[in-house]
């Protein structure tokens, strides 16, 4: 069974094993972790069975207006079982005061989004992928402030 949590407490490393499948530089469970609980708003799957966490998605929010969802994921032995969709929309009512909420994703999964409402909208990003891991600057020449990538 799934329950689906508001909140990190009692979740630990260890409990967030196996995500951001084909990173080439992922963050360690203890990232992961130090990434939900900065986070303004998160839910958690957990498999009652196991105590892991199977899927989670968080927002950054100022409270007043908006609302960025930075991550959705599922494990991928528990996907297309319906907890995506349980995360979004719990996700969704969360935030639904907000006027807007966005977020970015690839062409592909549009169509899921789109579900719930959500449409194409232009944007702009950047990636600084030799900071993919999340890992803490331990040096002065890790403080560089980050150049663009292509």
């Amino acid at each position: 069974m799934i329950e689906y949590l508001n909140s990190t407490e009692g979740i630990t490393p260890d409990h967030l094993h196996g995500f951001f499948v084909n990173w080439p530089n992922p963050p360690t469970p203890g990232t992961h972790l130090r990434l939900l609980r900065n986070s303004d708003v998160v839910v958690l799957a957990v498999d009652t069975s196991t105590g892991q966490v199977v899927g989670f998605i968080t927002a950054i929010t100022d409270g007043v207006l908006a609302a960025y969802i930075p991550f959705l994921e599922v494990l991928p032995a528990y996907q297309h079982q319906g907890i995506g969709q349980t995360l979004v929309r719990r996700m969704l009512e969360r935030l639904q005061d907000l006027y807007m909420i966005d977020l970015l994703c690839d062409a592909d999964v549009q169509s899921f989004y789109e579900q719930f409402g959500m449409y194409p909208a232009g944007g702009m990003c950047l990636r600084n992928y030799a900071r993919q891991s999340g890992q803490e600057k331990t040096t002065a020449a890790d403080c560089n402030p980050p150049q663009a990538l292509n």
